[in-house]
């Protein structure tokens, strides 16, 4: 990415335009969808406590998951995604830019954790017309009916990919457990029933212990992490897809120095945060400790920084625009709306953008 000024974006209402498909693109599939519970940890639901990764794993994903509902994510809250038509606009504009680094050829565009394809459509209807770019949708639940014929809607990542990943939101869902220290300060992975009842189990050791002393230690009894590196493992893996490009992972982030005492592990269902408890009936998110993601080389910016790059920023048109064109002045200030919503620093400007080359 540049750094510029505001620039006027296409927008959801360009010209629509199909990809070139003159070679046969990534080859095969491999790496992360929105996670596996690993070796000896398969979901379960006999009602007894478990680990929270395995609880999520199977209130998100196993049988009738809330992720693999008809209304998917959107039916539920609100990314940038369906904000405004100007993330997508910005997402465009940063595959032209990684099509003209990685040179002549068709280059692909992976959305992993796509939804129901918003994000896709969007960037397809935004770029130049006769853009050559292959679009591949990565997301556990079916296809979606009516969904363009243009996008290839996978259930894993696949490999060789040239050109851009984007995933956006998709790491806070990747399941994680979560640890709390006891009375004397012991580090104890948190159980949790299908009804939301925890319990402390057995003291953390192993990996989680690692990576807790590394990237979030529990400095005082009663504080909560939730423990990360299957988030640092299903990043690397979506990383080591590209052959060549960018691979750009944003979400709810904190950072070493910065993270929450008491944990941010929540649910959300209808629009509302709620209690989160793993039956299935609503989504269990928790913000993403980026810079332990981050792979040698990366960059972490802010969402207002990132778009302000892309030409996303909430300065207002010339008043003389009035005037002149009327129409055009209040789809203008239209647009400065949602540009201010996207980049609001206590809103979705304050998302993290992890932002790795290959």
């Amino acid at each position: 990415m540049t750094d510029e000024t505001c620039q006027h974006f296409p927008g959801a209402g360009a010209q629509d335009r199909g990809p070139e498909r003159d070679d046969p693109g990534p080859r095969g599939r491999r790496g992360p969808t929105r996670d596996d519970p690993g070796p000896g940890r398969g979901p379960r639901d006999d009602g007894g406590p478990r680990g929270w990764r395995e609880a999520t794993e199977w209130a998100l994903y196993g049988p009738g998951g809330f992720y693999l509902r008809p209304e998917g994510p959107a039916g539920h809250f609100r990314t940038s995604v369906h904000a405004s038509p100007l993330f997508a606009g910005a997402v465009a504009r940063l595959l032209t830019e990684v099509a003209a680094r990685l040179g002549p050829g068709p280059v692909d565009l992976v959305d992993v954790g796509a939804g129901r394809g918003e994000l896709l459509r969007g960037v397809l209807a935004a770029l130049p017309a006769g853009f050559p770019v292959r679009a591949y949708a990565v997301e556990r639940a079916a296809r979606p009916a009516g969904l363009d014929e243009r996008i290839d809607w996978l259930d894993s990542v696949p490999s060789g990919v040239r050109g851009l990943l984007f995933a956006n939101e998709w790491l806070d869902n990747v399941p994680v457990d979560v640890a709390e220290a006891d009375e004397d300060g012991v580090a104890r992975l948190v159980l949790v029933r299908p009804d939301g009842t925890e319990t402390l189990g057995e003291p953390v050791s192993g990996a989680d212990a690692a990576w807790l002393d590394r990237w979030w230690p529990l400095t005082e009894p009663g504080a909560r992490a939730e423990i990360g590196w299957p988030r640092d493992e299903a990043w690397a893996g979506a990383v080591g897809s590209l052959d060549a490009g960018l691979a750009v992972g944003v979400d709810y982030a904190h950072t070493l120095g910065a993270r929450p005492v008491f944990g941010t592990l929540s649910g959300f269902r209808g629009g509302r945060e709620v209690t989160p408890v793993p039956d299935g009936s609503c989504d269990i998110t928790a913000h993403v400790a980026l810079d332990a993601c981050a792979l040698p080389g990366a960059e972490l910016l802010t969402q207002r920084e990132a778009l302000g790059r892309l030409g996303v920023c909430g300065t207002r048109p010339a008043l003389s625009l009035a005037s002149t064109d009327p129409a055009g002045y209040v789809r203008a200030l239209a647009a400065v709306g949602e540009a201010a919503e996207l980049t609001s620093r206590g809103g979705l400007g304050g998302f993290g953008w992890l932002m790795q080359r290959v």
